[in-house]
């Protein structure tokens, strides 16, 4: 029996090298009519810019030696032959740091100093930051909505958007016809939403997978254009203006402040959003959509109503996008179709795929990260997608369980509870003996 020869790591650097190579020179040639011939059609004239080739050569060939050690190590466990110092020092410090932050006062201390970090920001900042980090936590609390459905039920929905939009379209119409302040349409929208949604989940019970994305994806695109083309209702693509923005009744707010204020609500929803899918996670209808997720047959062996637990995931992150469709109308002061596209959706349904599935924590910073970084990356505007799609790909490669993969509950014995128990167990026996 022969037995491949274990290449040394120089063998191994050296194949990588060549591969990287090969690549760096193929995409070199493949790109070259676009990144170095530059035509002038008004003046007639050919610019030759020779110096993007070795910039091209230079960078794929750095990224794809890169790549390719990535895969390697993934393939071979991520675990080096030889542990270095410097590893060792990291995993020291981790578990140090594990350590610290489980203790009740340092966690009580960390979540004082979030709070004083999150209340001093608008004051801190400029109205520009505000507004971005606000346009954020409307997104963090979009995914989190959407977290229920594909998260906990395990239901792959793209048409999210629809119901972000039927909530923006429900305040802007009642204050347009009835006057209808924030505060009167915000639960009327989280209903609308949470309604539609129930109704759109209902024909839709049998499908499953793909079919069910797709079935969805048909109604976000149904929604927008009905509202593009119910002119008597809608006002079609000119969408509606001067919509009022949240405020205090009774007081006079400017620009500045109503940003700010807007904030702090968006800081509020968010806040009983978590404690709402922390407390759903954890209640046993919570519990009948992990299952579901899992294995739909085996749930439904168990006693399960399928149905039922469908459209309960279904209309609860109906609610949430509705709840949140009301917020951005106040906000922007002005909708329209085009503010509700599927590649909406698809922004949303990626800040639950890159912070992980089913994780709370997950979706915050999945949110935060695909809505903060490109708006500081503008100026990169011309590659901002690029290094958007980059990053996805990576995160889909190297940890497609997200940037906080779900962690499964654990329950554990402590020694007062095992003492406990074996004292009641030792007790009735005793009472069995004396019975007998």
């Amino acid at each position: 029996m022969t037995t491949m020869p274990v290449k040394t790591p120089a063998a191994r650097y050296i194949q990588r090298a060549r591969r990287s190579l090969v690549a760096a020179v193929w995409f070199s040639i493949l790109t070259f009519p676009i990144m170095v011939i530059r035509a002038n059609t008004a003046t007639g004239t050919v610019v030759w810019r020779w110096h993007n080739i070795a910039w091209m050569l230079g960078g794929t060939f750095v990224g794809s030696f890169l790549w390719t050690a990535a895969l390697d190590r993934k393939q071979r466990g991520g675990t080096a032959t030889r542990p270095s110092p410097v590893r060792e020092r990291l995993a020291t410090i981790k578990t140090n740091v594990t350590a610290v932050t489980r203790q009740a006062s340092v966690r009580r201390g960390l979540f004082v100093a979030l709070l004083v970090i999150v209340a001093a920001f608008p004051f801190v900042s400029g109205m520009y930051q505000t507004n971005i980090v606000t346009t954020a936590l409307l997104y963090v609390v979009l995914g989190l909505g959407l977290n229920i459905i594909i998260g906990l039920g395990g239901m792959l929905h793209i048409g999210y958007i629809a119901f972000y939009a039927l909530g923006a379209y429900t305040y802007a119409l009642l204050n347009y016809h009835y006057g209808l302040n924030f505060w009167f349409a915000l639960p009327i929208g989280a209903f609308v939403g949470g309604f539609f949604s129930l109704l759109i989940g209902i024909p839709v019970l049998r499908l499953r997978g793909d079919y069910l994305a797709i079935v969805t994806l048909a109604f976000a695109e149904i929604t927008r254009l009905v509202l593009e083309n119910w002119n008597t209702l809608t006002f079609g693509t000119a969408g509606i203006r001067n919509i009022p923005r949240a405020a205090i009744p009774g007081v006079r707010m400017m620009l500045p402040q109503t940003t700010v204020f807007t904030y702090f609500i968006m800081i509020a929803i968010v806040a009983l959003t978590v404690f709402v899918v922390n407390r759903l996670e954890k209640s046993r209808i919570g519990r009948q959509m992990v299952a579901m997720k899992e294995d739909v047959i085996a749930c439904q062996a168990m006693g399960v109503n399928i149905a039922k637990t469908k459209l309960t995931a279904l209309t609860l992150g109906g609610v949430w996008a509705g709840l949140a469709g009301v917020v951005f109308a106040a906000r922007t002061t002005f909708i329209n179709p085009a503010s509700f596209s599927v590649w909406e959706s698809i922004i949303v349904l990626c800040t639950v795929v890159l912070g992980g599935m089913g994780s709370i924590p997950g979706v915050i910073v999945g949110a935060l990260v695909l809505i903060l970084v490109p708006e500081y990356l503008r100026a990169f505007a011309q590659f901002r997608m690029l290094l958007f799609g980059a990053v996805l790909v990576t995160m889909m490669v190297f940890r497609p369980g997200g940037l906080i993969p779900k962690r499964r509950a654990e329950y554990r014995i402590s020694a007062a509870e095992r003492e406990a128990a074996s004292t009641t167990e030792q007790s009735l026996d005793i009472g069995g003996d004396r019975h007998e």
